[in-house]
Order: C-alpha cells, then structure tokens, then sequence
C-alpha cells in the first residue's frame, strides 16, 4: 500500500509531521509492557486521534507508515484508534496486521457492511480491540464475537456495574483491557476483578513509603554513581563493581546484550570501564537501576521504557538546541532518567537526590522544574499525557524553539532507543 492508494496521492505523507504522537503503555498482569496505544494531535487545531475528515485520517495512517511502527512500539504492539470512515477505506492497508490492534471507536455504528468489513480484515490477518465499553448495548453485541479485546473504561462505571460487566465478558472467553487506570489501588480493584491488561500511567505514581530504605543493590549502584561523578580513580570503581557480585554480573549482561560494544564481546569489569568511559558507564548503571539490577524480565519494565525514553527525548532536544554542548546534553539524559527514580525507590524526590551527586541544574529541574533543562522535561511530561496537557505543551515547545516536525523526529529517535533496552532481553 502507497499513499497513491487514495484520492490525494502523496500529499497526507508530506504533512506527516503535522501530528504529534503519544504511546500509552498497556501492561499485563505481571506489569510487563505488551503494547502501547498510539495517540495522535493534530499540531494545528489539536484534534485528537482519528478525526472525521477521511484526508486527515489518512494523513495519520501515512504518519504512522513513515514513522515505520516497529521504531515507536518495538516489540510491542500497537493499538490504534480507527472510526468507521477508516474501517472502510483501503489506506488500512498502511499498519501491518502482525504489528497492530484496531480499535474500534465507540462512536462507530454497527451496521450488515462494518459486520462483513471486520470480517474480511479479521482473515486478513487483523485484530480487533472494542474501545470504551460500559454497557453491553446492542452495538457492542454484534461486535463481541469479532473482537479479540474489550477496553472497559473504568471511570465511566459504577463499581457494582462493572464487577457485572467484566462478569459478562470474561463469559464470552474475552481478554479485558481496563483503562483510564490512574492509581495503584484501581490497578489492584481492576487485578481482583480478572482484567488481563491494564492501560495508563498508575505504575509511574510516587507511592511513598515511610522509612523505605534503599536495597543492597540498589545502593552499591549509588555508591557508584556518586565515585564516577567524584571522579574517583578506575581502581576504585573497579573494586566497588567487583565488590558485588550481582552488579558486575548484570552490568556485563546489559552492556553486552545491548550491543554497544561494537561487536567485541565484553568479559572483564576492566574492559567494560575502558570501552565505555565514566559517562556511558553512568548511563548504564541509571538504566540498570530501573531494570532492578538486570533480574529476570526487568527490561520489561515500563518505568524503564518511561525513564529511558524521556532521557533520550531530552539528550535529543539540547543536541538539536546545542550540537556542540555534549556535556549539557548528558545532563539533559540525566535529567530524563531520573525523573522517575521517586517512583522507583519509593521516596521524595528530595530525598533520591540527597543520596546522589548531581549538578544545580540538574536538581532544579528534577526538584521544581526549573531552567531550561526543567522546560525540557515538562515538554516529555506533557507528550506523554497529550490529552490532557494538550494546552500547556505548545507554549513550552515554543518556548525551547522547537516545532511539531522536529519533537517527531526527535521522539521516533528517542523510542527505537529506548526499545532497544527493552527488546535487549528478547
């Protein structure tokens, strides 16, 4: 499928980049990342997703072929929002049927035509996911036997009804999505009610805890961090890696595994210091953190999908700002990475960055989101929760002096990173 394939030839792919895009993690039960939804915005009038006019549907479904899927989802799939007006057309064509779930619009009428289209694309090979299920109205019925997942919108029912609901569903051997799942407590209610997949961003809440201390491996990888930022002697930090058996061991497995030792394979803590410098080794132990010390499928983390792409996003955007600036644009990583170690210790922000050395500006932007570095990470922040930072995000983004194409190609750059961490496990 080209964009010829529809009334306008190329034109939807030349505006491509007029759309911002956001993906939403959706997890299993075991809090692993399966998919993402993709969301899109229209750049000039904030429209959302999939919008009436059929060009500018076809415009997204162009953005979404040009971005090349596997770059934005990995090893995930993608769910993507479609209307009856896309159902219908032949520009479906542009998302890969192994690579994506359509989603149906609640909005979308069932009629003898939708029925035999959701058939003929289900042969082909598609999947099909029912968005924002409340009730089982006649439309949602006909549609049942066709879907391979039902998203249920918990905040729009009462939860007597939707004990009833889910009752229903999981009657007709469905996998149920949640969404709009926004606290550790939903998560938990949703668990116990049998949903099998849970979307939105309760795993990224801060939920502290009095007393927490920080674990043993957890704090060798500090004791570390603060030595590199020390400018401590390798000897040193060779001994602190040594030290723990545990550190070294994953260390080594996530170097080697991610492939960044252009095709040598590493074998010694020695080595590893040699081929990746104090700076690239930093890095690593911020990421191996997150992936809690490289433990059965700790890449799969989506905390660590979340961090490792916000600090990419944010090394991206001061290299664009500033080519020359590389130290500045380590801070920025830092700054994106560690945006999310309250939720990953269980501790003030205040209190992470008293057990670290950072630079001011550094902890200004982690702490009050302040400076130019704390701008760049309200614009990550508010990508991430488009449809409700919709409004504030353009100020920012004018504000660092980047336009809509340039967050596109940075943030596509910045997910095939961030999926290569997590496809490293695969």
């Amino acid at each position: 499928m080209t964009p010829d394939a529809f009334n306008g030839g190329a034109a939807p792919a030349q505006h491509a980049r007029d759309f911002f895009l956001a993906r939403q993690p959706i997890l299993n039960r075991q809090q692993h990342l399966v998919a993402y939804e993709l969301l899109f915005r229209d750049a000039a009038s904030g429209a959302a997703n999939v919008v009436d006019h059929v060009a500018a549907t076809a415009t997204v479904m162009a953005h979404v072929a040009e971005l090349g899927l596997d770059n934005v989802v990995g090893e995930s799939l993608g769910f993507v929002n479609i209307d009856a007006a896309v159902l219908m057309s032949d520009f479906i064509g542009f998302l890969p049927a192994d690579k994506v779930v359509l989603e149906i619009l609640e909005t979308v009428k069932v009629t003898p035509a939708i029925i035999a289209r959701i058939k003929e694309l289900s042969e082909a090979g598609y999947q099909f996911a029912l968005d924002d299920v409340v009730v089982k109205s006649e439309d949602v019925r006909q549609l049942l036997p066709l879907a391979h997942v039902i998203k249920v919108d918990i905040l729009g029912v009462q939860p007597d009804a939707l004990r009833s609901l889910v009752f229903q569903l999981k009657q007709g051997g469905k996998k149920l999505l949640a969404e709009k799942v926004e606290t550790i407590a939903e998560f938990e209610t949703c668990l116990d009610l049998g949903f099998d997949y849970f979307q939105g961003y309760y795993f990224a809440k801060p939920l502290i805890l009095s007393g927490k201390k920080l674990a043993p491996s957890q704090l060798a990888i500090v004791q570390l961090m603060n030595q590199i930022v020390a400018d401590e002697d390798s000897t040193v930090l060779e001994h602190t890696i040594k030290h723990d058996v545990s550190l070294s061991l994953n260390l080594l497995r996530l170097v080697n595994s991610v492939g960044i030792s252009g095709g040598r394979h590493i074998e010694s803590v020695g080595q590893a210091l040699i081929v990746l410098g104090r700076v690239q080794l930093q890095r690593w132990l911020q990421i191996l953190l997150y992936a809690g010390a490289g433990q059965g499928d700790g890449l799969k983390s989506p905390l660590l999908a979340l961090a490792t792409a916000r600090g990419k996003l944010l090394e991206l955007m001061t290299l664009k700002r500033y080519p020359d600036h590389r130290s500045l644009s380590e801070k920025s990583f830092t700054v994106g990475i560690m945006s999310l170690m309250d939720v990953l210790f269980g501790l003030p922000m205040e209190a992470v960055l008293g057990q670290l050395t950072v630079a001011q500006e550094v902890h200004d932007a982690l702490l009050f989101r302040r400076g130019e570095l704390g701008d760049m990470l309200k614009l990550a922040e508010y990508i991430e929760r488009i449809e409700q930072a919709w409004p504030l995000l353009l100020p920012v983004m004018r504000k660092l002096g980047l336009s809509a194409e340039d967050v596109a190609e940075l943030q596509v750059h910045a997910f095939r990173w961030s999926n290569s961490i997590a496809d490293a496990s695969a």
